[in-house]
Parts: structure tokens; sequence; C-alpha cells
């Protein structure tokens, strides 16, 4: 019994073993065992050596051994191997499969090893892979000076050039094909902390002819004094550089250069908005030291009740240093200028009105948040700019439509909404979602954020995490929400208007509501102070809502 049993036990072994030497490459076929991952080192290593037997122009050869070269599901010891085998064979083909993989690999042993072959073997023609790779940001090491392509590139070209070798790579990627690259090489240049140098560089020497990119980013830089510091604010200095926005831009050259060196040093693309407008309505604002803005913040921040989100919808809590002492040393004269307008506008009764009615209709939609713009037209009146989303997600987020961020170029703030419902206290502040879009449009950022039916916290917000806590709006006494044991008595306390099938078909909504609070006439007014100046047309408005 013994017996049959080891027997039927050595059969079944037996067959597992046919079975997996059958999955694997036969030695026969050595290109195919090299390209399996599977394979161990001991056969990758055989059929390698059988591969060098191949004649140099052996096409099928040569593309196994880019391949492995390329591929981060091989050992970084057999592509190593490869690629020694592959520079022997066909040196320009390795370098394309280095140059095209290399920016896209995740293995640091392999980014780490491949970076020192450049560097040894003196590849200077590698260097936009490198410089590709590099700009990637990536959790660790957390100082890019410390990571194998900067440090190939400093053994490359020498530790005083690396700013001069990133922006020639900037201005040579100038394809089609190469914007991603060229796109990585700015921000780059930017984490290198060369913004000076970037100046310097696009100050001086020949454009290259017919490169719209460069000829904008040399305006900005002699004109203005900025640098964009990403695709976003790239974008944005295009965008006003277009004909249609060519008094805004004479405007923004003609005030930036009447400011103090100092100020014009530390401008970026969402103070320009704000230089404009002050020019024509406030030249006393442009004057005004960063200190004296302070302090009148300060003391309008003082009298107000400020609210600590203690949640966000991305489920955990954060932001939690909203006051403006906590980031004292961090705001600039554009911050401070922006929140005293901000400031100013909740002053204004029919602004206030104008977004608790918006809030209102925010509440009631549950596929998507509200936001828009809050500008000043030419004659200095607060113009609000609903956007309603035309992608929805769920009712926790606000994607910015096109529409709005093609307006928003020349407005003061970009702003949304948290009304989800009335007590919305444990979310009064951007959630990580709203900071990751400021990081990335680089905008003045206002959200509202209801903590009972009659009143709303604000918080303006920037890039880096600067967040600070406005304090608060209340709802118009002509507009207020009854109290609970009002509503015993009144059935009433929002007018709604009904709307047809077909008509909430049109918009978009999935909801099973058949009503919307209907849009106050506010919704196409302007302001200044208390007083309302003017009229915009509706279809007009609706044109861009």
């Amino acid at each position: 019994m013994l017996r049959r049993s080891l027997t039927v036990l050595c059969a079944g072994l037996a067959a597992i073993f046919l079975c997996s030497c059958e999955s694997m490459p036969s030695a026969s076929d050595p290109i195919s065992t090299l390209k399996n991952p599977a394979a161990s080192g001991r056969q990758q290593q055989a059929a390698l050596a059988s591969l060098q037997r191949n004649p140099a122009e052996d096409p099928a050869t040569n593309q196994a051994l880019a391949s492995v070269v390329s591929s981060d599901k091989h050992t970084p010891d057999i592509r190593v191997a490869s690629l020694n085998e592959l520079a022997e064979r066909d040196l320009p083909a390795l370098k394309t499969a280095i140059r095209r993989s290399l920016p896209r690999s995740t293995s640091w042993a392999w980014i780490t090893r491949a970076s020192q072959i450049i560097a040894e073997r003196g590849w200077i023609d590698l260097t936009p892979a490198l410089v590709s790779s590099l700009a990637r940001p990536v959790m660790q090491p957390k100082d890019d000076f410390d990571r194998p392509e900067f440090i190939a590139l400093v053994k490359l070209h020498g530790s005083s050039n690396i700013a001069d070798v990133v922006y020639n790579t900037f201005v040579d990627s100038n394809s089609i094909s190469e914007q991603g690259l060229r796109a990585r090489c700015w921000d780059l240049l930017h984490r290198l902390g060369q913004r000076d140098r970037l100046i310097a560089l696009l100050s001086s020497g020949e454009l290259p002819p017919k490169d719209a990119l460069l000829a904008d980013l040399r305006a900005s830089a002699t004109e203005l004094g900025i640098i964009p510091h990403n695709r976003e604010e790239i974008l944005w200095l295009r965008k006003l550089r277009e004909p249609a926005r060519a008094d805004f831009w004479s405007r923004a050259v003609s005030a930036v250069a009447a400011l103090p060196k100092q100020r014009r040093a530390e401008l970026e693309m969402r103070d320009l908005p704000i230089i404009v407008s002050a020019s024509l309505y406030d030249p006393d604002l442009l004057r005004t030291p960063a200190g004296t803005l302070y302090d009148r913040v300060d003391t309008y921040l003082t009298n107000q009740s400020h609210h600590v989100q203690a949640s966000n919808f991305d489920g955990f809590a954060g932001n939690s240093r909203q006051s403006l002492a906590e980031h004292q040393e961090q705001l600039t004269w554009g911050d401070l200028a922006a929140m005293l307008i901000a400031v100013r506008a909740i002053q204004v009764p029919e602004v206030v009105a104008h977004v608790f009615n918006y809030a209102e209709r925010d509440r009631a939609d549950k596929t998507t948040e509200y936001g828009g713009i809050i500008s000043l037209d030419s004659r200095d009146r607060f113009a609000i700019r609903e956007f309603i989303p035309v992608i929805r997600q769920h009712d926790q987020r606000f994607e910015a439509p096109q529409k709005m961020l093609d307006v928003a170029y020349t407005s003061i703030f970009h702003f949304h909404l948290h009304a989800q419902n009335h007590r919305n206290s444990a979310y009064a502040g951007p959630g990580y979602g709203d900071i990751n879009y400021a990081n990335n449009t680089r905008a003045n950022c206002l959200v509202f954020t209801f903590m009972n039916p009659n009143t709303m916290n604000v918080d303006y917000y920037r890039h880096d995490g600067l967040v600070i806590d406005l304090g608060e709006i209340k709802r118009p006494a002509s507009g207020r929400k009854a109290s609970p044991q009002a509503r015993k008595v009144r059935s009433f306390d929002v007018p709604f208007a009904p709307r047809t099938a077909s008509e909430v078909r049109s918009s978009g909504l999935r909801r099973r509501q058949s009503f919307l609070p209907r849009p106050s006439s506010l919704d196409t007014l302007l302001f200044r102070g208390s007083e309302v100046l003017g009229i915009l047309d509706s279809i007009a408005i609706s044109r861009h809502a």
C-alpha cells in the first residue's frame, strides 16, 4: 500500500514538473527566455550567452535586448547585462531605448544604475532622458540634489551649469510630441530654485523663430518680472497675451512698472487682476506697504467669529491653521490686498444676498457643488459670475468648467460653496481637493460654508496650503430662514418654483426633486458698497453660466 502511494505521489510530482517545464520557454528559444520575467537568473544568463552568438545586425536579437533594458519587470542585473550587450551591437538603438524608458521607470534601483552608467560612459546625448526623469516629483529623496539623475547631470555638465542644461532642454523640446517634457523642464527649474537665472536666460539671447511660448515667457520676464510656476500659470500667461486681453496686459505692465522693486520681485500671476484694478480705482492700495495691509486685515478679523474645520470631504481633518498670525511669515502683499478686497466684497448686502441665494440652489442640487468667480468690472463694481459644472461627480466636488477658467484669468477670486446642508461647520474651509486645485491653478480662492441657515463662514486660500478664516457673513434680514418654531406656524419660508420634467432633464440634473429655489433677481446685479450700480444683460450672463 505504501509503495503504491509513493508511486502515485511520484507520478503527480512528475506531472507538475512537466507542466511547469512546458510553461517555460525552451533552451532552443533564447529570445523568449530572455524576455520572460518569470525565467530564473541562470536561465536568462544562459539565453543571453546564446544570443551573443547571433550576428550583430540581427534585428530580433537587438529588439529583445532593447525590450529587456526598457522593462521594469526584469532585475537590474539582467538589464545591465542586456545593456552592455546591446551597446556592443547597436549603440544608437540602446540610447533610444534608454531615452524612451528611463523617464517612465519606477524601479529606483534601475534609475540609479542607469544614471550612473550614462555618467560613467559620458553619454551626454542622453541628457534629455536624465532631465525628464529628474523632473518627475518623488517621495524620496526629498532633495532633488540627492537624486541619481541630478548627480549624473553634474558629472556630465558641472554643478554650475544645471540650470542652463535644463533650460536648453526646455527650449529644444518644441515639437508637439515633446510638450510633456517641456512642461516637466519648467517645473524642474522652479524646484531647483533657479528663478533669477531663468529670468536672465529668458531676457537674453536669440529666441527660436515661431516659438510663441518662449516669446510670451520673455514678455512676462522682461515686462512684468513674473515667471510662471507651472503649466497652469503658463496657460494663464498665454491667455493674457492674446489680442482680446491686450488692454489688460498693457495696464498690468504700466502698473507693475510703478511698484517698488521688492514688491515686483514677489509678484505672481494671481496678483495682476488686483494690481490692474487698484491702478484704475484705488491707487493708494498700490502704495500701501504690506505691514499696513496686515494691520487692516488683522483689525477686521479680530472682531469676527471663526470656525476651524473638524474634518473635510476626503474623510479626515486638515488645514487647522487658519489664523492670520499663524501665516504671517508667508503672507505676501498680494495675499493681504486680496483679503482686503474680499472683506470689502462681503460687506456689500447685495453680494451677501447673492451668495446665500446661490448656496440655496446648490443645497437643493445633490449632484455637485456650485462655484464661480468674483471680479471687479470696468467701473469698480463687484461682479459675481456663476458657473454651474457640466461634469457632475457627487455633492462634495466642484469641477470648474473651462468657461469659468477662461473668464477667471482677469478675475480676482475663484470661489465655490460648501452648502450640502445648513449645518456644515465640520467642513468650514477648503478640503484637500480644494487645496490641490489651488496648488494647480495658483489662483486666489474663496470658499463659503453654511454654519446654520442664516450664517456662512468665509475662508481665503491659495497654493502651498495657506488658509485664512475671514469670519462670517449673515443672511440679509429680508431673506432670513424662519426658526423651527416659526415653521410650525408657517408652511413656507423659501419660495420655490416648480420646474417641468423637461427642464430638469435639460439641465443635466439627476435628482428626484422636481423643485429648485427661484433664482433671485440679484443673479445679474453688480455691486459697490451698499449701492446697486447696474444690471447686466441676463442673456449675456446665461451664456457664461
